[in-house]
């Protein structure tokens, strides 16, 4: 697994690599931020995560979701985790828990 100092160092090589579109995480799917289509749970796979912790305050936490669509579509979620993360259902709950097969 590559690690990345940075989440802005992050996106840049992931978007080099072909993930190129981004997503926002909503109730029970994700959704394109450059077109109107919507994720669900059993739409896509992730194929890796990255978190990072804040540099003053720990609390302060973000994950990258690495996203590729069954439809060939690929991309990344950026969200908080922890206390600040989204409601969202409970299937897509566990979709983002679940671990990349490495």
């Amino acid at each position: 697994m590559k690690t990345y100092e940075t989440v802005t160092e992050a996106l840049e090589d992931l978007r080099q690599q072909g993930f190129t579109l981004d997503y926002n995480l909503k109730n029970d799917c994700l959704k394109c931020q450059q077109s109107s289509i919507e994720l669900h749970p059993d739409d896509f796979d992730i194929v890796d995560t990255y978190r990072f912790e804040g540099m003053t305050d720990p609390g302060d936490s973000t994950v990258i979701y690495v996203i590729e669509a069954h439809n060939g579509d690929r991309g990344t979620l950026i969200d908080a985790y922890g206390p600040y993360a989204d409601a969202i259902t409970p299937e897509m709950a566990e979709k983002l828990t679940m671990r990349p097969d490495k």
